[in-house]
């Protein structure tokens, strides 16, 4: 039995919840509320700061069976028994819900009143032996480091261009899952994750037709990057041209990463990941290593036959026919016409055309007794 919701309340989730909800829950309130993108609303660091520090509880399945049992104020103690309460209804002390470390309420005031709960950094009052919270920057900055910059979410989102970056070839990359050591969360016990100085990855998308994929090409992006100076100190912005090749057969998702391409400060360089996306093509839709195309005729042709000729993705005119009757959603398959299959690229998918029948609006009363005596 969970004997204190207030973490889970703060990411929105119910107890149950797995630890891919937690993941998922946490990047989208620490996205929305993260201070590089809030920058007129100071509120939003105090929020970004209790997702962050619920999540660094929830997200440890030891610490969260701990907070499950005992609740938070207990865990940020050490697990000691709460003090008696005072004469005001509060903790011993006339400090907010006992004076447990690091933690304290807001509004409410006396006994019935409604408390909110907010998270301190400060490593508690008293230097006891209970858990400390990081800095919730840190902690934001190891969930992007563990994720891959592609934390929890669906598709291929660039997380990064939600803040101050530009796409690939645009402004300089911004990565806030970046801090320094000396940022790390307080005293205590609490474990401090501005220590690990590991280069983050920036990912952005690469938008790329299908022709291109088809044939493979070869591609140069212009990107703007941060260089540090070790004798000075300083950090410039430079632009950098990366060149690499697409190769036949490459599927949407797919990465082309460059270490250490990103950019640099005192501790090193960020990896550079361009992620392949597929641009919309106005006849072929990709799945897989097939490709999908359809065709429409009229209820006229569908019933007496028809014809047509479609280009393939290598330009090829392929013709199409049908005799009739031809079923609405009838399917025709064409083998080896579809995208090279990236692991051997002298095989390919196939082609598969799928018939739409248009039918009329309307129809005369004349027109419905012919098709009757007809039908």
């Amino acid at each position: 039995m969970v004997v204190d919701k207030k973490l889970y309340n703060a990411l929105s989730i119910k107890p149950d919840a797995s630890q891919d909800d937690i993941k998922k829950a946490y990047r989208k309130a620490a996205l929305k509320h993260h201070p590089d993108k809030n920058k007129d609303n100071p509120n939003a660091s105090e929020k970004f700061k209790e997702v962050s520090q619920a999540y660094e509880i929830l997200s440890d399945p030891e610490k969260r069976k701990i907070y499950d049992q005992i609740g938070l104020e207990a865990l940020l103690r050490g697990g000691a028994a709460s003090p008696p309460p005072g004469p005001d209804g509060v903790g011993g002390g006339g400090m907010p819900f006992g004076g447990f470390p690091g933690f304290e309420s807001m509004g409410g005031g006396g006994p019935g009143g409604a408390r909110t709960f907010h998270f301190s950094t400060a490593g508690g009052r008293g230097g006891g032996g209970g858990f400390s919270f990081s800095n919730p920057e840190n902690i934001f900055a190891e969930f992007m480091r563990n994720a891959g910059g592609n934390a929890g979410g669906e598709g291929d989102e660039d997380i990064f261009s939600q803040f101050n970056g530009g796409g690939a070839g645009g402004g300089p990359f911004r990565s806030s899952a970046r801090f320094g050591p000396g940022n790390a969360g307080g005293g205590g016990g609490g474990r401090s994750r501005g220590d690990m100085a590991e280069a983050t990855v920036v990912e952005r998308p690469l938008p790329v037709s299908l022709e291109e994929l088809f044939k493979g090409t070869h591609k140069k992006m212009k990107v703007k990057r941060k260089t540090f100076d070790s004798a000075t100190g300083r950090q410039s912005v430079q632009d950098k041209v990366m060149e690499f090749d697409i190769k036949p057969g490459l599927k949407a998702g797919s990465k082309i990463k460059f270490k250490g391409a990103g950019d640099q400060d005192e501790r090193g360089a960020q990896d550079l990941h361009f992620i392949v996306s597929e641009k919309e093509h106005p006849v072929f839709k990709r799945e897989g290593d097939d490709l999908h195309a359809r065709i429409e005729i009229d209820l006229k042709e569908a019933l007496t036959g028809w014809r047509r000729q479609i280009s393939t993705i290598d330009g090829k005119q392929l013709p199409l026919s049908g005799g009739g009757p031809t079923a609405p959603g009838f399917q025709e398959r064409f083998p080896g016409l579809g995208m090279p299959k990236s692991k051997n690229p002298t095989e390919r998918g196939d082609l598969i055309v799928t018939i739409n029948v248009r039918f009329p609006a309307s129809l005369s009363p004349s027109q419905k007794s012919k098709l009757q005596e007809i039908l």
